[in-house]
């Protein structure tokens, strides 16, 4: 099953995403539930969501 998962797992404060994959908490938990074409739609809308760690973005400080 494909994955957007780069195993930095730490949810943002500022927006509620993941850092590494850019997923919600929700989206994250119900992956494996998720069929093939929403687990795609969501991999589209990741690209609008900017770049997650180490896709060309600096990984900020954790405060």
């Amino acid at each position: 099953m494909e994955s957007p998962c780069i195993q930095i797992c730490v949810i943002e404060a500022a927006d509620g995403l993941c850092r590494g994959c850019r997923r919600s908490r929700h989206e994250i938990a119900r992956w494996t539930s998720y069929t093939d074409a929403e687990r795609r739609r969501i991999m589209q809308e990741l690209n609008t969501r900017g770049a997650p760690a180490g896709k060309g973005g600096a990984l900020p400080d954790i405060p």
